[in-house]
């Protein structure tokens, strides 16, 4: 079997997580998800900073799918920073079949969406702005940027004409 990774990043409440357990329930059994949010905050429970746990919990996870599930997705707020290293490392060990999406987003959009979720009584507005990071590209070959302009079905639809290539 050959494991496609799918990386999708950006600033909290851009539409990562949603756009990800889309995918997952698009391709079904034995896709398997890993939710920065979930390793961190509920496995692990450890603040997002550098060197923090769930960096190398994430990378053992994922390298895990690799020959085991046709699709692995890895989807959180990912920090270049302190990400960046660890991503490019299962870029490279999935030999490349790795397609990574950023959600470019202004503030204000992800202020606007984190507002339509239930998470919006969890933190606010002075939150989001603590965390935002603008422009927090990887860097990497064929890395896709989602903006505000498109739709969900937009972003599904993108995302699943390139797996096909």
């Amino acid at each position: 079997m050959e494991s496609k990774l799918i990386i999708i990043r950006g600033n909290s409440g851009s539409g990562k997580t949603t756009t990800a357990k889309s995918l997952q329930n698009h391709f079904g059994y034995g896709t398997l998800l890993v939710s920065q949010d979930t390793v961190r905050r509920e496995m692990l429970k450890v603040h997002d900073r550098e060197g923090n746990l769930s960096i190398e919990l994430i990378r053992q996870i994922a390298e895990y799918g690799k020959n085991t599930c046709k699709f692995v997705i890895v989807e959180g707020i990912l920090n270049k920073d302190r990400y960046g290293g660890m991503l490019n490392n299962l870029i490279q060990f999935y030999n490349q079949k790795a397609y990574t999406y950023y959600f470019d987003l202004s503030f204000e959009e992800t202020v606007k969406r984190h507002n339509t979720r239930s998470k919006k009584m969890e933190f606010g507005e002075d939150s989001l702005r603590a965390w935002w990071t603008p422009n927090d590209y990887l860097g990497v070959d064929k890395e896709t940027t989602l903006t505000k302009d498109m739709s969900q079905n937009d972003v599904l639809k993108l995302i699943l004409n390139q797996l096909q290539d």
